[in-house]
Order: structure tokens, then C-alpha cells, then sequence
């Protein structure tokens, strides 16, 4: 029988190849992301690779013309006799410094375009693929965090892709030549030169195990920074409305001050490996010279070898420093990858079907199938719902909060598949429609629609970015938005600010509802959308709506019966069920049920 110890270790076992499993996925998910970037480059990386190759032959061949012009040029000058050698190796070495120089050149124009195209097809998947996750992902995963996937974390790739390869492609060519060279000028020295790399590689994996923990956590506590950040100042009236001010500051304070741990952190661990990489450096060139001395002394090196060794090795250590440095840039844009790719490998809830249905000319017949939905598992919000909208019908949903009015709706929108059954639009199931189609037919307006930074007309002709002046300006009088329009500075050419701050809450909906009306959709979703009018514009927009709602099918959810009057059919919802179904005067004249009952305490409020 095991004991609890054996299970213990079991589990802790177990544990770990989780955890090595999770990473291993991590970095397949990163590097594959990192290759589809950098595919279409590939003809130009290889230029690059090429420049870089001829650049580090240039800057490793200079010590070595060192050696030659010290073997070979100096014992004829001090014999008294001119050399062409000395001259003629100056002459090369000029040459040589030329060419590094414009290689060098070649390299950060040609990789910094590379770089940027990178980064330009990174933010376009990031933006495109944001726009097709469902609702459902957007209601877990905050806007602080969307935030910062397309500003740091891209960022943070930015810096690697600009400082980090070019330091890494240097750094390992340099240290691969000189070492190669050192064993070559001389096999014994250049064994005493390189008998501190394993120390080195010790260094460098211990380094490179902590970092890797400590730039993810420092990737973490700058995202909890963005989300509260823009949390706060998106949400600043509810936070000056309560005085939530302080206690705000307090958790910004806890949150940035993790940020500040974790650097603080990540700065320690480069200040132990640099001085480390440093000291380690300085001990061997020192090791290095007292042993080459000798040797020179006893003629088994020349002079010009060991100065050639004395080169050698500084530049062998420098590169060492730089690959600490990238190090830092790509364990951060190694952390940012991460969230990159767990975001563009985000499945939209909401998919497209394979193979559409076509949907030509839609009338607007809905239907729903013993429809089933919950927004978490084993809390039901509807129940099997049986639902038929006849095209061209207007339907008003009424209930208490929580009863699945707004679950219908957008389930009607398809934001959301229902968990069991199915919705048909003009007979066809919503899962078969391509999104255009769904889109074209389907409209929602809510209570709390955006407007865009941008002229009022920009913001009414967002559903229909083709449509003409003449159609702008129609859709907005025939829901009565003209008339505040004519009084704005410069009409329908006013500029609004983002989130409509120049305008009040009734006027930001009057320009969603012609925003909605100019789509021309078959089925038009109201909900609680005249919630923010006043009594005078809701009285416009009621007036317009037995116009525009004429032969449309129209699904309206309110609070306000004044609203659900107008329509021809009244569903009653309770716990996700349809309890009351007739018309507005039907549901009054029976008495007694939960409609009439509405209906009498609204009247009385009018009193």
C-alpha cells in the first residue's frame, strides 16, 4: 500500500510535468507565431545574414592583421630598413574598417525594415483578430489587458527585434571566430584563453534560468498597471460619484509597486551576471598575458601572436556583456509572445460556419427551438424557449431583470449559440449564415451604443460607409435626430469626441438609432434603447418608429410600456420561460396577469 508520502511525491511529480508541459507548449506557441512573422522574410534575412557574416569577418580580421604587422613589418623598420609590409598591412586594415563600416550600415537599414514590417503585420493580426473574438471573450478578458497586448508586449517584441537579434547574430558569430582563431595562432595559449568558458556557460545558464521567471513576472505586474489604469479613468464619473479615489490609489500603489519589485528584481540578477562576465573576463586576459609573456620569452609565441591574443580575447568578453543585455530584451519579449500568441490563438466562441448558407433577400422570420442558454454552466437562463416572430412583426419583450430579455436579444444577434436548440432566420439556422449575412440582416441597438471620434454623419454612416449625404440626412429625420443636429456648430459635419462626450446620453442614442436605421436590416433589435431619452425624444422616436418599423420585423425590449405599446405582439418572460403571450390589448383586457399588472402601475405613475 502506498503511504501519503508516496503520494505526496506522486503528485509533486505529477505536477512538474504539468508545469514542463505547459512551458513546452508556451514556447512552441511563441516560436510558431515568431516564424509565420518572419516567413515572408525570409530571401531578406538571408541578405541580412550575409551582411552580418562579412561584417564579423572584417572586425575579426583586424587582430590578426595586428600580428602580421607586428611579426612582420616592425623587425625590418628596427633593423633600420623601410617596409612595405608595415604599410601595406595599414593600407588593408583601412580597407578592412570600411567594410565593417558599411556592412554595418547595410545591416541596421536592411534588418530595422525588417523589423518594422514584422511589427506592422503583428499589429494588424492583433487588431483583426480582437474584432472577431465573440462578446464572450471581450466580457472575461478587459480592455486594460487589450491594451497592453497591443502596446507593451508589442513593444517589448520591438526592442528585440531592433537591438536584441542584431546584439545575439554579433555576439555568437564573434564568439564562435575567436575562439576558433585563438585555438589556431596558438593551440596551448588559446587553450588557457578558453579555460573559463565552462565557467562562463555556468554563469549564463543560471542567469538565463532566473531571468526567464523574473521578466514574466515583470511582464505580468505592467499588464495589472494598464488594466487598472484604464479601468479607472474609463469608469472616472462612478469612481468621483462614490469617492473612489483613494481607495483606487491604494490598489494602483500595491500594483505598481509589484512592478517595481519585479524590475527591481530583474536589475539585481544583471547586476551579478555583467560584473560576474567582467570579472571572469579580466582574470583570464590577466592569466592569459603572464602565461603568453613567458612563452614569448622563451620564443615559442611571437609578440605579434599575443598581441593578436590580447585583442582576441577582448572582444571575445564584450560580446558576453551583449548577450546579457539580450538576454533582458528577449526574456521580456519572450514573456510578450507568450500572451501574444495565447491571444491569436483565441478561438472566436462564435465561429464562422465552413460552408455557408446563402442568405438572399432576408424577410425577417425568427424562430427559436426549444433554445437553452447559460452564461455559466448548470445556471440556466433560458429553458427550452419556443418562439416564432412572423417577418414583419413587432415584438415586445417585458419582464423583470434577469428574466432573458437581453439573452434573446443577443442571441438574436448571434453574439452569443445557444447551449441546446436552435434560432432560424427565414428558416435557416444563424450557425449556417456567414457573418456578413447575419450582419446585413441583423441589427442591435442597446442602451448603451458607442459613438466614434468623428463628424455626427461619420457615426451615422458607420453601418453603411458607401451611403451619400441625402440618405445620412434621411435616416436622421425620420427618427427625429435633425432637429438637434441643425442646432449643432457645424451640423452633421460637428465633430464628436470619442464615446460621444459632446453630446447628452439622449442624442448619443438618437445618432444609434439612424446609425441603425440607415443599415436597413430585416431584423431590428431594440434593447432598452430608449431608456436615455427624455420624454420629448422618446415621443420622436416612438413617432418614427411607425414609419421605420413598417414591414421590418422588430424585437424591442423596454421597461417603458410606452415604448412596448406600439408593438403587435407582447412576450411576458419569468425565469427564461414565456409566461403572457398576445397583444398589447389583449394582455390588458384578460386583467389579473403580470402584463395588465405592468400596465396599471405604469398608468398610475402617469397620473
Amino acid at each position: 500500500m502506498s503511504t501519503a508520502h508516496d503520494w505526496r511525491g506522486v503528485a509533486a511529480e505529477s505536477q512538474d510535468d504539468f508545469t514542463d508541459r505547459v512551458s513546452l507548449l508556451l514556447r512552441d506557441r511563441s516560436r510558431r507565431l515568431l516564424s509565420s512573422l518572419l516567413r515572408p522574410h525570409r530571401r531578406t534575412l538571408a541578405v541580412v545574414l550575409a551582411v552580418v557574416l562579412v561584417e564579423n569577418a572584417a572586425r575579426l580580421a583586424i587582430p590578426y592583421l595586428v600580428k602580421v604587422g607586428i611579426d612582420s613589418g616592425i623587425p625590418p623598420m628596427q633593423a633600420g630598413a623601410g617596409s612595405r609590409v608595415l604599410l601595406t598591412v595599414t593600407g588593408v586594415v583601412l580597407v578592412t574598417v570600411l567594410v565593417q563600416a558599411v556592412a554595418r550600415q547595410a545591416f541596421l537599414t536592411i534588418s530595422g525594415q525588417v523589423g518594422q514590417r514584422v511589427l506592422l503585420e503583428l499589429r494588424r493580426r492583433l487588431f483583426r483578430h480582437f474584432q472577431r473574438l465573440s462578446p464572450a471573450f471581450h466580457d472575461r478578458y478587459t480592455s486594460g489587458r487589450v491594451i497592453s497586448r497591443m502596446t507593451s508586449d508589442v513593444e517589448a517584441i520591438d526592442e528585440m527585434l531592433d537591438t536584441g537579434f542584431d546584439g545575439l547574430v554579433n555576439a555568437a558569430l564573434t564568439l564562435v571566430g575567436t575562439a576558433v582563431l585563438l585555438l589556431v595562432l596558438d593551440l596551448e595559449l588559446g587553450l588557457v584563453a578558453l579555460g573559463s568558458f565552462p565557467l562562463l556557460l555556468w554563469l549564463s545558464a543560471w542567469f538565463r534560468r532566473e531571468s526567464a521567471s523574473a521578466y514574466r513576472r515583470t511582464r505580468e505586474s505592467v499588464a495589472a498597471v494598464i488594466v487598472h489604469f484604464v479601468e479607472t479613468m474609463t469608469g472616472i464619473r462612478a469612481v468621483q460619484a462614490f469617492r473612489r479615489e483613494a481607495r483606487n490609489e491604494e490598489i494602483f500603489d500595491q500594483v505598481n509597486d509589484d512592478y517595481r519589485l519585479a524590475n527591481m528584481r530583474a536589475f539585481r540578477l544583471v547586476g551579478l551576471f555583467m560584473p560576474g562576465i567582467k570579472l571572469i573576463g579580466n582574470v583570464t586576459i590577466a592569466i592569459t598575458l603572464v602565461v603568453g609573456a613567458y612563452r614569448a620569452f622563451d620564443g615559442a609565441v611571437s609578440v605579434g601572436v599575443l598581441a593578436a591574443f590580447l585583442i582576441y580575447l577582448r572582444q571575445f568578453f564584450e560580446p558576453m556583456q551583449e548577450i546579457s543585455q539580450f538576454y533582458n530584451t528577449f526574456q521580456s519579449a519572450g514573456a510578450a509572445l507568450e500572451k501574444l500568441s495565447g491571444v491569436l490563438e483565441e478561438e472566436p466562441d462564435v465561429a464562422e460556419p465552413t460552408v455557408a448558407v446563402p442568405l438572399r433577400d432576408a424577410h425577417g422570420a425568427v424562430r427559436f427551438e426549444r433554445v437553452g442558454f447559460c452564461y455559466v454552466e448548470d445556471r440556466p437562463v433560458l429553458r427550452a424557449l419556443e418562439l416564432d416572430v412572423p417577418a414583419g412583426q413587432t415584438l415586445a419583450l417585458v419582464g423583470a431583470t434577469g428574466a432573458g430579455k437581453t439573452t434573446v436579444a443577443t442571441l438574436m444577434a448571434r453574439f452569443y449559440d445557444p447551449t441546446r436548440g436552435r434560432v432560424l432566420l427565414d428558416g435557416i439556422d444563424l450557425r449556417d449564415l456567414s457573418e456578413a449575412d447575419l450582419r446585413n440582416a441583423v441589427v442591435l441597438v442597446t442602451q448603451e451604443n458607442f459613438v466614434f471620434a468623428g463628424t455626427i454623419a461619420d457615426n451615422i454612416r458607420f453601418g453603411r460607409p458607401d451611403a451619400t449625404d441625402a440618405e445620412v440626412r434621411a435616416a436622421a429625420e425620420a427618427i427625429g435626430a435633425d432637429t438637434f443636429i441643425a442646432d449643432l456648430p457645424e451640423g452633421y459635419r460637428t465633430p464628436v469626441e470619442s464615446r460621444g462626450g459632446r453630446l447628452s446620453a439622449g442624442q448619443r442614442q438618437l445618432v444609434a438609432f439612424a446609425r441603425a436605421f440607415l443599415a436597413d436590416p430585416a431584423v431590428l433589435i431594440l434593447d432598452e434603447a430608449t431608456s436615455s431619452l427624455d420624454v420629448p425624444s422618446e415621443r420622436l422616436v416612438q413617432r418614427a418608429m411607425h414609419t421605420i418599423l413598417a414591414e421590418r420585423t422588430a424585437i424591442i425590449i423596454a421597461h417603458r410600456l410606452s415604448t412596448v405599446e406600439i408593438a403587435d405582439r407582447v412576450l411576458v418572460l419569468e425565469d427564461g420561460a414565456v409566461v403572457e403571450d398576445g397583444s398589447p390589448a389583449e394582455l390588458v383586457a384578460t386583467g389579473g396577469g403580470r402584463y395588465a399588472g405592468l400596465h396599471d402601475a405604469w398608468l398610475e405613475s402617469l397620473v
